[in-house]
Formats: C-alpha cells, sequence, structure tokens
C-alpha cells in the first residue's frame, strides 16, 4: 500500500473504515446496492471498469467477473484495511483482470480517456470538491463512457433529518445526509461538469430503529463531532450558549419522541443512483 498524504478530513474517513473493515461484509444491504448499480452501469465483455471507494472489493470483483479475460477492473479506496480485505478475496477467487490500488478519488493520475465505465458505491458523499471531482473523472472516462454514482437520498437517516429541521427555526444549516442535496442538485452537478443523459433513479432501503440510536444524532454532531457525521454549516452553534443548545436538544428529543411507533422510529434510507454518458467530442 502506497502512503498517501491525507488532510485530517480524509485520513479520518480512512481510519473509520478501517475499523469497520473486518466486518463490512456482513448484512446484504452493501451487496444490493451495487448489485443495482452493477445493472444500471451495463458493463460488458472486454470493458476498462475503474470502482472508486472499491472498499471490500464487492464491486470491483463482481464487475471483474463481467468484463471477462478481455476486460479489467481497477479498485481505489484511501482505506488499507477495506483493500487488505478486498485482496484477499480477489487471490482466493484467483482473478488476474482486478486490481486494487490505494488511492484519493479527488487525485488521480491514469490517463485521460482510459476507462469505459466508472462506479462509485457509497463513497460520492465524501468527496471535499464534488464539482472538481467529477470534472476529473469525466477525464478519465472514454468519450461514449458512462458513470454510474450510488448516495443515499438528503431525506436519509431519521435523526439528521429532524436534527436538521430543528437546526433551521435557529438560522443554522445541516448539510444533507448524502453531502449532495436533492435530485436536481445531484443532476446540475453531474450536467456542469460535461455529463449528458443524466438519469437518477430512487429505492427505499429503510428499516425500523430505536429512539435512542435516533437521539444519538445530537451526541455525534453537537456534542462530539465525528469525522462521518453531517457537518453544521458554519460555525453558528458558538453562538449558543449551553442553556440555549440545551433547548435545541430538548426540542430535537420531543420531535423524535413524537414519532415513535411501536415498531420503532421509520429510518427512511431511500438510495439514489445516478447514471450519466460522457459525450463524444463535438466535430464541427
Amino acid at each position: 500500500m502506497k502512503p498517501l498524504a491525507l488532510d485530517k478530513f480524509k485520513q479520518g474517513v480512512a481510519d473509520f473504515y478501517d475499523r469497520r473493515s473486518r466486518s463490512y461484509d456482513q448484512g446484504q444491504w452493501h451487496p444490493q446496492i451495487c448489485d443495482r448499480l452493477l445493472e444500471y452501469a451495463r458493463i460488458g465483455a472486454g470493458q476498462t471498469v475503474l470502482d472508486i471507494g472499491t472498499g471490500t472489493g464487492y464491486l470491483a470483483i463482481a464487475s471483474a467477473q463481467r468484463v471477462g479475460d478481455q476486460g479489467h477492473v481497477t479498485g481505489v479506496d484511501i482505506s488499507p484495511g477495506m483493500l487488505q480485505q478486498a485482496q484477499r478475496k480477489i487471490q482466493r477467487l484467483g482473478l488476474s483482470n482486478v486490481v486494487v490500488q490505494r488511492a484519493d478519488a479527488e487525485a488521480l493520475d491514469y490517463p485521460s480517456h482510459h476507462f469505459d465505465v466508472i462506479l462509485c458505491a457509497h463513497t460520492f458523499p465524501w468527496m471535499t470538491d464534488k464539482a472538481a471531482t467529477l470534472r476529473l473523472w469525466y477525464q478519465l472516462l472514454k468519450p461514449r463512457g458512462r458513470i454510474a454514482v450510488h448516495t443515499p437520498a438528503d431525506t436519509a437517516y431519521i435523526g439528521a433529518v429532524v436534527l436538521r429541521r430543528v437546526l433551521a427555526e435557529y438560522g443554522l444549516e445541516l448539510e444533507p445526509s448524502n453531502r449532495l442535496g436533492s435530485i436536481e442538485q445531484c443532476r446540475q452537478l453531474f450536467e456542469k461538469a460535461g455529463f449528458e443523459a443524466v438519469e437518477i433513479y430512487t429505492e427505499q432501503h429503510g428499516s425500523y430503529t430505536t429512539l435512542d440510536q435516533a437521539k444519538a444524532i445530537w451526541e455525534s454532531v453537537v456534542v462530539n463531532p465525528s469525522i462521518t457525521a453531517p457537518k453544521v454549516v458554519g460555525d453558528g452553534r458558538s453562538r449558543f450558549s449551553a442553556t440555549e443548545l440545551g433547548k435545541i436538544k430538548a426540542e430535537l428529543y420531543a420531535e423524535l419522541e413524537a414519532l415513535q411507533t411501536e415498531q420503532g422510529l421509520w429510518n427512511d434510507l431511500t438510495t439514489v443512483y445516478i447514471l450519466a454518458d460522457k459525450p463524444e467530442p463535438y466535430c464541427g
């Protein structure tokens, strides 16, 4: 694994996923979204694929099995722990048409017009300069190449949704759960990068959560902000006293308690799939 010069935010993300690497493959949600993304991406035999945020390699390996011996897949991630898990799977399966590499998705140095398909499952929200990153990925795609991105919707995660609503009453803005915004904002972001034929599909993968789990958003965002939690935009919190913050917390808890049912709180996890193509160069 080559060393990377990561800033504090990205190193925090890498550490977070290192800690999760051994248990990341448990559960069915991640394979489910990856399989759906593959369907939308329409990967075929002989293609060259870049899987960004490859993690433990599920999407890269599935892509390698689709492109066959004449194709090739490159998976990149900033988490050494996740990449080690991916490499073990690749070796166990004896695949020779897929490699995984440690790389910053915002500073990739692959040749221009190199990949037929770029995949990105549950990783794009972590990009710090999304517009510039999309322009870079656009450059890496061949003309008529396709990009397929998965992200949770901005309505995902009940704790964050209610906290965002409560904070807005006090003039504070909490970034979207997906750090991208609405579906229309997603579309505009891709179109400004040069992509065309942008298609966006949504699916629901929600489930019930407990009241305590929903309330934990206060600790992770306001009391002890974590790298991976949504951020309060700006430094507006500093203008509130401890008493005022206590009032905001009480309002958050009251709203969450009002939503509780016998099954718990419904935790929306609307999933967004963004598909777009790189056009042929204009020859006029």
